[in-house]
């Protein structure tokens, strides 16, 4: 079997993902000759291309025939022609998880793991450490503003998105590991949210060095109780680290964070209950790795959010509109929870549905969170590539909602209906939410007039 190490020539198929083009990218950094193919051609592909990795757009049976090793994005399904082509020829083919297990084996990882805000923390934890003027490893699925992409290799450890979709993490046993937050999701792969708190657990038991918690959250706190190790518990009561003092404002934040080793007053660039809970445990982590307590100040000041976590795309008729990632009940709802902590009176959530068996399994969870928006409208879903069998739309939420709500929730079955009806009630605002997974942004290029 040959070994990813520098020199290697690895082939990667849906190289455009997330999580899959920071790997090309710390690959090549490392000496691998990176190759690597999508369905369509997109900017991600073109900024690959730059930094080195051969790119295809499409797929054919021909591109990466020379590859001695070939990675596949999940959403890339089995029978891919340049799978096939690559089992054929005898080509070493290792999932992601694999993947990840390999290079756990060079670089010690540090990990931030969770149901939702791992992006955020993992930034928030690189910056740490650079300010600790150490070169780590990153590899995450978003560009680290102010520091460089989402992927990079160097002389340090390996500072990880511990992602838990499609059993991922099954072969990692981090040194370090931050959990924020477990909730039910990914149940076309766990089937039920027991089965999925188990796998964080035993994710935890795998870790050979410290392991933080945010025991604020329920399901975080029964795996830490399930892993059956000793764990350093950061909280806002009856815990080793203490989080008080919190004075939330528009665009930043400020807490009190007490623990063994003395109190950090920390200051972040951005907004948010639950961005102080992703900085509470960053912060704890990095203590436990021996961080100084001036760079852990100095590195979570320098967040500045991470790219489609609420961020702010212009003025749209007086309104501001922002963009956010959330696609979870829980991430929706300490959304909405930072918009009013900005200020923000009259909020429009749009919200655009994401995986046809995300929508099945947590459609009145999705409506109940929604529910703190002043005026909702629920987008189709975005499915990722799922197959719909019953052919379920977006307007599933939109029923839950409706039943809740009655007018004050609306269903567009396209953009431009979606469109329609933030026209017919832009004075019913003063900001505008696009959450979720997919392509929701694309609303903000249709408002007439664009934004400012």
């Amino acid at each position: 079997m040959t070994s990813l190490a520098p020199g290697a020539r690895v082939h990667i198929v849906g190289v455009g993902g997330a999580g899959m083009s920071g790997l090309a990218r710390l690959l090549v950094e490392m000496g691998c000759d990176v190759s690597g193919s999508d369905t369509v051609d997109s900017v991600v592909l073109v900024s690959l291309r730059d930094a080195g990795v051969a790119i295809h757009a499409g797929h054919d049976a021909s591109q990466g025939a020379d590859a001695q090793i070939v990675v596949w994005s999940p959403a890339i399904p089995e029978n891919n022609v340049e799978l096939v082509a690559a089992r054929n020829r005898g080509a070493t083919l290792l999932t992601r998880a694999q993947v990840l297990a390999s290079l756990a084996q060079r670089q010690p990882v540090i990990g931030l793991t969770g149901t939702h805000g791992k992006t955020t923390a993992t930034s928030m934890l690189t910056l740490v450490l650079h300010a600790a003027g150490r070169d780590d490893s990153r590899l995450l699925g978003a560009a680290v503003t102010g520091l460089g992409e989402n992927g990079h290799f160097g002389s340090g450890s390996l500072v990880l998105e511990v992602d838990e979709s499609f059993g991922t993490f099954s072969l990692l046993a981090p040194f370090a590991l931050g959990l924020l937050n477990v909730e039910s999701d990914h149940l076309d792969h766990y089937v039920t949210v027991e089965a999925l708190e188990g796998e964080f657990a035993q994710l935890l038991a795998r870790t050979t060095g410290p392991v933080v918690v945010w025991s604020d959250d329920p399901g975080a706190s029964r795996v830490a109780s399930r892993s059956g190790r000793e764990v350093q518990l950061v909280g806002t009561h009856d815990a080793a680290w203490i989080v008080d003092n919190v004075t939330l404002a528009k665009r930043s934040a400020s807490f009190t964070l007490t623990g063994p080793n003395g109190a950090l007053e920390l200051i972040l660039g951005v907004t948010g209950a639950h961005n102080v809970a992703n900085a509470a445990v960053v912060a704890a982590l990095a203590s436990a790795l021996d961080v100084a307590p001036d760079a852990i100040v100095t590195g979570l000041r320098a967040f500045a959010g991470a790219p489609r976590r609420f961020e702010y795309l212009g003025q749209w008729r007086g309104v501001d509109v922002y963009e956010d990632y959330a696609h979870l009940p829980g991430e929706i709802a300490a959304t909405l929870a930072a918009t009013r902590s900005m200020g923000y009176q009259r909020v429009t959530a749009v919200f655009q549905p994401h995986r046809v068996t995300r929508t099945l399994s947590l459609a009145q969870q999705l409506a109940a969170a929604l529910e703190a928006a002043d005026n909702i409208v629920i987008a189709d879903i975005y499915t990722s590539g799922e197959a719909n069998p019953t052919g379920v739309t977006g307007e599933l939420v939109a029923r839950h909602i409706h039943a809740r709500r009655g007018a004050t929730s609306a269903y567009g079955a396209t953009f431009d209906d979606v469109v329609n009806v933030l026209e017919s009630r832009h004075d019913q605002s003063d900001v505008v939410l696009l959450l979720g997974a997919g392509d929701i942004a694309q609303v903000a290029q249709r408002l007439s007039g664009g934004l400012s």
